[in-house]
C-alpha cells in the first residue's frame, strides 16, 4: 500500500472528501467515512491481483489467510486514522456523539471490504457492485429498513448497539467466505 502512489491519492482524496462531508452534516460525515473506509480496503486487497503481484506475495507468504488478515489490519489502521483526521470537521461544528459512534464502525467497514475484496478481486467491479448494491438495493427497495450491510453501518454509526451487531455479523461472514475464496487458483486473475 505504501508503496504504490495511488494509494495515497486516494487516501488523500477520501479524507478531503469526509472532512467536507463533516461541514455539511455529522451523518454525511459517517457515511463518507464509512465508504472510504471501504474504498480503502478495496483498494489494498485488490492492487495485489490487479498489478499482478499476487502469485509472489502468496509465494512468499504461502499462508494466505495470515496475507489477509495483515491487509485487513492494514486497512482498519489507515481507514480509521482516515476518519478520525477527517472528523475534526464533525467535533468543530456537530459535537461528540455521531464522531465517536463512526469511529466503532469504520474498522467493522474496513474489514467487511477486506473481505469482499478477496472474494472478488477486481476493485472496479466491487465498487461498481457496491455502488449499484447501496443506491438500488438498501436506498430505493429497501429504503433503508432492512439489516443489511450499509444499514447496519449507518445505524452503527449514529450509535446502535443492534446496528453494530449486525454489521459485525456481515463482517464476520464476509470473512469467512474470503477465508474459502483465498484457496482458489490465481491462473485467471
Amino acid at each position: 500500500m505504501a508503496t504504490i502512489r495511488s494509494s495515497w491519492v486516494s487516501i488523500a482524496l477520501f479524507g478531503a472528501v469526509t472532512a467536507a462531508a463533516g461541514v455539511v452534516d455529522a451523518d454525511w460525515w459517517a457515511l463518507f467515512a464509512g465508504i472510504g473506509a471501504f474504498g480503502i480496503s478495496v483498494m489494498t486487497v485488490t492492487q495485489h491481483f490487479q498489478h499482478r503481484t499476487a502469485a509472489l506475495l502468496y509465494l512468499a507468504r504461502p499462508q494466505r489467510f495470515t496475507v489477509l488478515l495483515a491487509q485487513v489490519v492494514t486497512t482498519v489502521v489507515i481507514s480509521w486514522l482516515v476518519a478520525a483526521v477527517s472528523g475534526v470537521t464533525v467535533v468543530s461544528k456537530w459535537g461528540t456523539w455521531t464522531y465517536y459512534h463512526a469511529l466503532v464502525a469504520v474498522p467493522i467497514m474496513a474489514v467487511f471490504g477486506a473481505a469482499l475484496a478477496a472474494v472478488v478481486r477486481r476493485s472496479v467491479w466491487l465498487l461498481s457492485g457496491f455502488g449499484v448494491w447501496f443506491v438500488i438495493v438498501e436506498g430505493v427497495a429497501g429504503q433503508f429498513k432492512y439489516p443489511l450491510p450499509m444499514t447496519s453501518y449507518l445505524d452503527a454509526s449514529r450509535g446502535d448497539a443492534f446496528g453494530i451487531e449486525i454489521f459485525l455479523v456481515w463482517a464476520v461472514a464476509a470473512l469467512a467466505v474470503a477465508a474459502v475464496a483465498l484457496r482458489r487458483d490465481l491462473s485467471g486473475d
